[in-house]
């Protein structure tokens, strides 16, 4: 595995190895144990296990063991299966045990879990739009205030209300005070520049956006959480209170028809143009990735100092699995620039500042 990027990891039982360890890196012993046992559904008795075994393509890229975790995590959070409650409460820590009970509710769930993988995560994480805001505080200093955000791979809309957030970045505070939604990461490195941040309009796609004032679909969302992360529970429980009283602008849309029609708009005059996303870019047909990196290209060269662009990410590196806050910007800074790295949930942000 040294020599092969991490990404390109087609074994299955390698990549549910290796997203068990990393789980346990990340803070999440719980999970990376419910992780571990999935080994133990590949013998084929069930037909969950034998459509792992038999995964075509890009087994850790595509999340696979994510998914499966998240169906066992639905069965416990909608209070129908309480089997792996002292598994999630870390009261039952033998791999044996957990293997066995991963196994019986399998072979009982079976018809359940099934059509968990179907589709990746939907991981709406609060916590990685600390990053953003950085990111933004950053750009501030460079282009302007004033921003118009455009987010690609939205989920339920979780960061596509990040206006309505108050972050304390190392000390930097922005956004509004009284809010349910407190996000502050441990800092590392020199706090973010003491800018000003004006989020003018914010709105996203998905291509299969989830509404938050459905409770079950609501609790398909949490169902993707770690068990362990008890403070990203209650950000899913914030933005689902604060999108219950006015919800997220988001479209059901293609990313890249989401990112032509925003090309095409008119801007305003003084106000910054940004796509940005965390943690779905891998998730995008290679096609679909390549003709938004052509058309940001394409709008890049018409950017000018009375409407610039903007592309901010927070992505895994394919190489390292290491969660990279990048931006580029139009005119100005035509290569990416990297202010950081961060916690896959949003944790921790190691700040570099482009240094």
């Amino acid at each position: 595995m040294a020599n092969k990027p991490l990404m390109e990891i087609t074994d299955v039982a390698e990549a549910i190895r290796w997203q068990a360890d990393h789980s346990e890196e990340a803070n999440a012993p719980c999970t990376a144990r419910v992780i571990r046992a999935e080994l133990a559904l590949l013998d084929g008795k069930t037909a969950t296990g034998r459509r792992m075994a038999n995964w075509q393509g890009l087994s850790l890229e595509d999340a696979l063991p994510l998914r499966v975790a998240a169906g066992f995590h639905y069965l416990f959070l909608s209070g129908e299966e309480k089997r792996l409650e002292p598994v999630y409460a870390g009261l039952t820590t033998d791999q044996k045990t957990i293997d066995r009970i991963v196994s019986e509710l399998a072979q009982m769930y079976d018809t359940r879990l099934m059509p968990w993988l179907d589709s990746p995560p939907q991981t709406n994480e609060a916590g990685r739009s600390a990053s953003i805001m950085a990111g933004l505080l950053w750009l501030s200093q460079q282009l302007g205030p004033r921003f118009e955000l455009n987010e690609i791979g939205a989920s339920a809309g979780v960061n596509t209300m990040m206006e309505r957030y108050h972050y304390d970045l190392g000390g930097v505070c922005t956004g509004p005070q009284r809010t349910p939604m407190q996000i502050k990461p441990e800092w590392r490195g020199t706090p973010p520049p003491q800018s000003e941040v004006e989020i003018s309009s914010i709105r996203g796609c998905d291509i299969a956006p989830v509404d938050l004032s459905d409770p079950e679909r609501a609790l398909r969302l949490k169902s993707y959480v770690w068990a362990d992360a008890q403070e990203r529970m209650a950000r899913i429980d914030a933005a689902i209170s604060l999108a219950s009283t006015n919800p997220p602008d988001l479209v059901q849309q293609d990313a890249g028809d989401f990112v032509e029609e925003m090309l095409a708009a008119p801007q305003e005059p003084g106000v910054i143009r940004v796509l940005y996303h965390s943690v779905m870019w891998q998730y995008l047909p290679q096609a679909t990735r390549e003709r938004i990196s052509r058309m940001m290209e394409a709008a890049a060269a018409q950017a000018t100092a009375e409407k610039p662009l903007a592309w901010i990410r927070l992505e895994t590196n394919r190489a390292t699995f290491r969660h990279e806050l990048s931006l580029r910007y139009w005119p100005g800074h035509a290569n990416w620039v990297m202010l950081g790295e961060a916690h896959p949930h949003g944790a921790w942000v190691n700040w570099t500042g482009g240094a």
